[in-house]
């Protein structure tokens, strides 16, 4: 067989390949479910092996289907990048990309800037949830998750370290003179509802007893734990990597430690491998993990 596999049927196979599913297929070209069906069947026919195994809510590449899809989508990312050049067209591509509101908003959205400068056909879509992500049912290409870093049927990235330490406003350490562990007794601890023991883990780990690890105001993230921290209200249990600007900038001050490491239990970025065969997601993804190591 040197003629080429029927056209059609083959750019089918390759977006619902890429997306795992064949609604998102659909949806992409303009046309059916059916219709993305009926082209993969014909492709299965032509070459005389299945690329996909059916199951009640998936389809899942069998192991021709991987090494098929995968030596076709360089082919096909190479006529979009002709095409475009050719036609002088400047196609957007997005990368969706769902992440905690403190996480956004204190490490990733202040280095947004500098993936987008180097990055100038690619758009960065965030959006925020504490909710687990569903790769099969929703439109999201990576996730940056809090947790052990077991999540199966996806890659795994460790990111930053999760190092717990109790952060105030100067103004607060100075008018409750807080120098040492032991000044803690009788201030306001202010909580995270989405990391509530973070207070109890700390304290257990210092040494330190007689002070209710759940007492105190409680906020919906860190975010706005943050905020009543700024406004002297109490002192918060943080992890460091995410204010460390706001503490060379002395906006936030640690009054003692010592800090706690949560170890594996941290921050990772998740993803389906297929999404590795998007060159945007994988620049993405090499710059996320370029901007850990500085």
């Amino acid at each position: 067989m040197d003629r080429l596999p029927p056209l059609n049927p083959l750019r089918a196979f390759e977006a619902a390949g890429r997306l795992r599913s064949i609604r998102k297929a659909a949806d992409e070209l303009a046309v059916t479910p059916g219709a993305v069906s009926r082209q993969v069947q014909s492709l299965e026919s032509h070459l005389g092996t299945p690329l996909f195994r059916r199951e009640p809510r998936e389809i899942v590449l069998t192991p021709e289907g991987e090494r098929y899809l995968a030596a076709i989508t360089q082919h096909f990312d190479g006529i979009r990048e002709a095409t475009r050049k050719l036609t002088g067209q400047t196609t957007i591509e997005v990368v969706r990309i769902r992440a905690y509101t403190t996480f956004a908003v204190k490490w990733l959205i202040p280095r947004l800037s500098s993936f987008h400068a180097d990055n100038r056909t690619t758009e960065v879509r965030l959006t925020t949830s504490v909710e687990a992500v569903d790769f099969e049912r929703e439109n999201v290409d990576g996730a940056i998750r809090l947790g052990d870093g077991a999540w199966p049927g996806v890659e795994v990235d460790r990111l930053i370290a999760n190092e717990l330490v109790p952060l105030c406003s100067p103004a607060l350490r100075r008018r409750a003179g807080l120098k040492k562990i032991g000044d803690l007794a009788g201030q306001t601890l202010l909580h995270s509802l989405v990391r509530l023991d973070d207070w109890r883990y700390w304290l257990e780990a210092a040494g330190v007893e007689g002070i209710d690890p759940y007492a105190g105001p409680k906020y919906a993230s860190s975010t706005l734990a943050y905020q009543a921290a700024l406004e002297g209200q109490g002192i918060m249990i943080a992890q460091k990597a995410l204010f460390a600007e706001d503490l060379r900038a002395r906006r936030l001050v640690q009054p003692f430690g010592p800090p706690l490491d949560r170890g594996e239990f941290t921050y990772y970025f998740i993803y389906p491998r297929n999404r590795m065969r998007n060159p945007s997601f994988r620049r993405f993804r090499e710059w996320l993990l370029a901007q850990t190591r500085t």
